[in-house]
């Protein structure tokens, strides 16, 4: 049973009130006693309009739900009419522009991939952390980029016919990242610095110099054959390694052992989708590794080649500049040697029990804002190892907001925040996640609800298309979940949360998303088709693992982004209309067509659902039904339970039928997860096993969860099962 620490009218959980009192609050110019009671206040102010907040969720969706059962239009005039008299729909500004001061670079001005890792997991934590820098030739190596074709297959040890095709086709990309006067740099024979100017020597015999010399920045190691060349294109930073000794370098002409990419600018320590924190154990893990990450203290041990290593995060880089750097005439270019670090909380309408306020549990979404600011201004304080904000910001992302009204709630509870934690007023910086559908028709109003503090927008397809089922749920059945990713309504939310960034100043002063790949074995897919994010004007977008992050860094070279700015003009108006088209069915189905959306939705729920419950994992590469591996979090589980309730609902399945499929998938995914030793069994028994008696409440009460989420279910079956093993 949790025991509890009195303070004030507040019931703090033991182990998160010694975590707090030890180590968050040391050193934060914050005291014991002026923290529980600023606490308490922030509480005893927000709660109720918290809870209010979810209550005007509830009513505008009862409306909606009566209004489609009543067969009333679901488009034109009378339908935005409706949305408009209960207050759904609201006018936008006629102006809004940002004026969000103190922003990072990596938020502001430069674009680049975006990762976004569970927190409590350390080492996807540091990994993330250390993705600043990626290595071209292990991404080029590792993956699918590089056909395993004509003796070119990856093995134990290194290929050198692989190897060979890595560095031509890394190569190619230098010829388009830094393209030379003359030639290109697979004929480069050295790389010589002479007289502050670099000269690259070819096969021919021949000099050249970069087209545009003011691309070098700076170099390590001696002159006149330097070490390592920095260079810089479309804001991001290219380094080319030389070494003659090593492998690789020893094989290339110009001794060219590796190519780094400025590759995962900014990263998304997440508290809330790919995190199964259920209780103040699990919430003093997500902290402690925040705390870590902010002092720079985070370190984890992994076992490689039977050797022990412990991983930290990378320390800067340092540069001695070159004639062109703007860093020149102080002699020194450091660069971050870690990713921008923001925090995601979690949405309002969670509560925990790690802390009572009136013997009740807290809204989750304030525990965290609380927690995480106070952890975020030991950086401030310059009381850890590394620097993250440059400019003296935390950064926080507030997921699932639903319409203006809540924006202006976080904005007021990050001032209140600030004053209990004696932080300058905006500080805290906020991300706006458009993945709720009241916020992508309301887009505009919620960023001037934030005007001075708001940093990122960014679209979500996943959470967004569940939401879009949920919130029309009577409205009839919805399309096929391929179907749905091409239909009108997804390509004009896309286009308008970019028109709309723009049109209210974004451009420069804050990051303007995109959504995940969900492949991370499919490179070759990924780079054919993640370009479309730049090219739409999305100044980041979201990777799942450093090496994408490093193969994506090669579409911010490809797409200057923030030129794309000046030629996207503001459609939020006219796109509205198409955002608010429901994606029903349009087709008849063949009950084969069915049956397999519908085995492929269960596969994917009973997947995710058994390491959610059974082992505490909020987000992993699942294998889906054709055993591809897709990385899974809430997010494609709001929507694969979401869609199966819908089509329950209007009798296009039934409920034997699913049941049928669970049994079928459930042995499926058992197998599938025969390799994993950690990994515990539905078995034969299905209704004994917590994950599958879940997958059912979220699919058979589907229609009951409130805005289609998934984390009730999941947080009471998780505690079941934590119970059990204790």
């Amino acid at each position: 049973m949790q025991k509890y620490v009195q303070e004030g009218q507040l019931k703090v959980a033991q182990s998160l009130h010694q975590f707090i009192n030890d180590h968050a609050l040391p050193g934060s110019q914050v005291g014991q006693a002026h923290f529980w009671a600023a606490f308490e206040d922030i509480l005893r102010q927000f709660t109720s309009q918290n809870k209010k907040l979810l209550t005007t969720r509830e009513s505008l969706q009862q409306q909606i739900d009566d209004y489609h059962k009543a067969n009333r239009p679901t488009t034109g005039e009378e339908y935005k009419g409706f949305l408009e008299e209960i207050g759904y729909l609201v006018d936008a500004p006629d102006e809004c522009t940002i004026a969000t001061s103190k922003v990072d670079d990596e938020v502001a001005r430069m674009a680049g991939p975006q990762l976004v890792v569970p927190i409590n997991n350390a080492r996807y934590a540091l990994n993330a952390c250390n993705a600043r820098w990626g290595s071209l030739y292990d991404a080029l190596y590792g993956t699918d980029i590089i056909a395993q074709t004509d003796g070119a297959e990856k093995g134990s040890d290194y290929n050198p016919v692989r190897g060979k095709k890595v560095t031509d086709k890394a190569k190619e990309w230098l010829d388009v990242m830094l393209p030379l006067a003359t030639g290109s740099h697979k004929e480069a024979t050295a790389y010589i610095i002479e007289n502050d100017n670099l000269f690259i020597q070819l096969a021919n015999q021949n000099s050249t110099q970069l087209a545009n010399v003011e691309q070098w920045q700076g170099f390590t190691g001696d002159l006149p054959e330097p070490s390592s060349l920095l260079f810089r294109h479309h804001g991001l930073h290219v380094e080319i390694q030389f070494d003659s000794d090593h492998p690789v370098g020893q094989t290339d002409p110009a001794n060219i052992k590796d190519i780094l990419l400025e590759a995962a600018i900014s990263t998304i320590m997440d508290c809330e989708d790919s995190v199964a924190a259920v209780d103040a154990e699990d919430k003093v893990v997500v902290y402690s590794n925040w705390l870590g990450l902010m002092k720079g203290t985070l370190s984890t041990d992994l076992q490689k080649g039977g050797n022990t290593l412990t991983r930290t995060m990378h320390e800067d880089k340092t540069f001695t500049p070159s004639p062109f750097s703007q860093n020149s005439v102080t002699g020194s270019l450091t660069l971050p040697g870690r990713s921008l670090m923001f925090v995601r909380n979690v949405g309002l309408h969670m509560f925990c029990d790690a802390v009572l306020f009136n013997n009740e549990p807290v809204p989750e979404g304030i525990l965290d804002g609380v927690i995480t600011a106070l952890i975020g201004k030991h950086d401030l304080l310059g009381n850890g190892k590394y620097t993250n904000s440059q400019k003296g910001s935390i950064y926080i992302v507030k997921p699932k907001m639903h319409g203006p009204e809540e924006v202006a709630f976080t904005d007021a509870l990050f001032a209140s925040i600030e004053g209990a934690l004696s932080l300058e007023h905006y500080t805290l910086k906020m991300g706006i996640m458009d993945e709720e559908r009241r916020t992508s028709v309301n887009l505009k109003a919620c960023i001037a609800q934030a005007a001075n503090r708001v940093v990122f927008i960014n679209t979500g397809f996943l959470d967004r298309t569940g939401d879009e089922i949920h919130t029309s749920m009577h409205a009839g059945p919805f399309a096929d979940k391929s179907a749905l990713k091409v239909m009108p309504w997804i390509s004009a939310y896309e286009r308008s949360n970019v028109a709309t960034g723009i049109a209210c100043g974004m451009s420069g002063k804050a990051q303007i998303g995109k959504g995940m790949w969900p492949i991370p074995d499919d490179m070759t897919s990924m780079m054919k088709t993640k370009i479309a994010h730049p090219e739409a004007g999305a100044t980041t977008a979201w990777v799942p693992s450093p090496t994408a992050a490093t193969l994506h860094a090669l579409h911010y070279h490809q797409v200057n982004v923030f030129a794309r700015h000046t030629n996207i003009e503001d459609s939020s108006d006219a796109e509205r209309s198409k955002i608010l088209s429901i994606p029903l069915l349009e087709k008849k189905l063949t009950p084969e067509q069915i049956q397999h959306e519908l085995d492929n939705n269960v596969q994917g729920i009973l997947g995710y659902v058994v390491r959610w419950v059974h082992m505490g994992i909020g987000c992993s590469k699942v294998p889906d039904i054709n055993d591809i591996g897709l990385m899974e979090d809430r997010a494609t589980l709001r929507i694969s339970s979401q869609h199966i309730a819908n089509w329950l609902l209007h009798g296009i399945i039934s409920e034997d039928q699913v049941y049928q499929s669970m049994l079928k998938m459930s042995t499926l995914v058992d197998q599938q997860n025969l390799h994993d030793p950690d990994y515990i069994p539905m078995g034969a028994a299905k209704e004994n096993s917590q994950g599958f008696q879940a997958a059912k409440k979220l699919i058979f009460e589907g229609l009951q969860q409130p805005n289609g989420y998934t984390e009730f279910v999941l947080h009471e079956m998780r505690r079941k099962m934590k119970a059990r093993n204790e």
